[in-house]
């Protein structure tokens, strides 16, 4: 049996990067392995992969010699940056600059490189349907990781543009919120627009599929998404799936929304503005066909809904 190519995943205990670490784990052709790199190889996390068959190692994205070495001797390399440990676009390009330099150094043979689009292309620099963030971007964790691909240029890459995830309606606090009367909202500045979502574990297979599919994704952009929802339908579906009647759509303005005055409550209210005022140029570049094709298990809305419904507080 040839030995198995390594594929170095950034992330590995996280959301994306823990998808495609499980996916290599449970493939039982042994074409890949498995090398999870993370900042804390002590962790809960880390040492369950490591008895499920992983190598772990220790490496940092703000340190490139740390990433060299996890990459060294790898065949590919998921690239994954966390804007919501920082908030800042800035630290995001500097740290996909580390990613895509040391997988030139080390050599690396496909990167999958998890992006988003530039959402200042969507509007002249002069519109003022929503304000600059960050003194230059109008949604930072899109158009910093846009801004970043460049960084890749000369790398064998794969960009995988992603979307929401659906995980957000438990791990972000975005599910159904229960008021004083004892019934239930849902608040997304989106009017009647659909967004598009995605189990963020199917971020990471869907990954895998790239890598599984040799070069035919090299030097390509591929957006995926599961489903394309009114948050109207969402509502209904949440509130069959969690048995808690009838939940109200709370559809406040984005202007509102930013100022809500949690962490990244302006940054989240531009993203979604974009996914409302541009919903047709945001599916058009996303496909749920192709996603399907790279992982064939990939769950609607409703089976996430029924295998994590348990997730979602009420």
């Amino acid at each position: 049996m040839p030995t198995p190519k390594i594929i170095a995943v950034i992330g590995a205990t996280g959301a994306q990067g823990g998808g495609l670490a499980q996916a290599i784990l449970d493939d039982t052709s042994r074409e890949f392995a498995c090398r999870a790199i993370t900042r804390n190889p002590e962790s809960d996390a880390a040492r369950l992969l490591l008895t499920k068959g992983s190598e772990v190692i220790a490496a940092d994205l703000d340190d490139i010699n740390s990433l060299v070495a996890a990459f060294t001797g790898a065949y590919g390399a998921f690239c994954v940056t966390n804007f919501w440990e920082h908030f800042s676009g800035e630290k995001e390009k500097v740290q996909a600059r580390n990613l895509a330099e040391a997988a030139r150094i080390a050599g690396v043979k496909h990167v999958v490189w998890s992006t988003l689009e530039d959402t200042r292309e969507y509007m002249q620099p002069d519109d003022t349907r929503m304000p600059m963030l960050q003194d230059n971007y109008r949604v930072p964790h899109f158009d910093a990781k846009s801004e970043a691909n460049a960084y890749f240029d000369g790398v064998p890459t794969t960009f995988l543009l992603t979307t929401f995830y659906w995980d957000n309606l438990y791990a972000f606090g975005l599910g159904p919120k229960k008021g004083e009367d004892g019934t239930y909202s849902l608040t997304f500045p989106m009017g009647d627009k659909k967004l598009g979502g995605i189990a963020s574990e199917d971020i990471g297979k869907a990954a895998y599929g790239i890598f599984k599919a040799g070069d035919r994704f090299i030097g390509k952009t591929v957006g995926i998404a599961s489903d394309f929802i009114t948050i109207k339908d969402m509502g209904e579906k949440l509130s069959a799936a969690l048995d808690i009647g009838p939940i109200t759509y709370n559809d406040p303005d984005p202007a509102a929304y930013r100022n809500y005055g949690f962490p990244g409550a302006d940054e989240m209210g531009n993203m979604f503005q974009v996914y409302r005022d541009f919903e047709q140029e945001f599916a058009a570049r996303r496909s749920p066909a192709l996603a399907r094709e790279l992982n064939p298990d990939m769950l609607t809305f409703d089976q996430f809904l029924d295998k994590y419904k348990h997730k979602i507080p009420v």
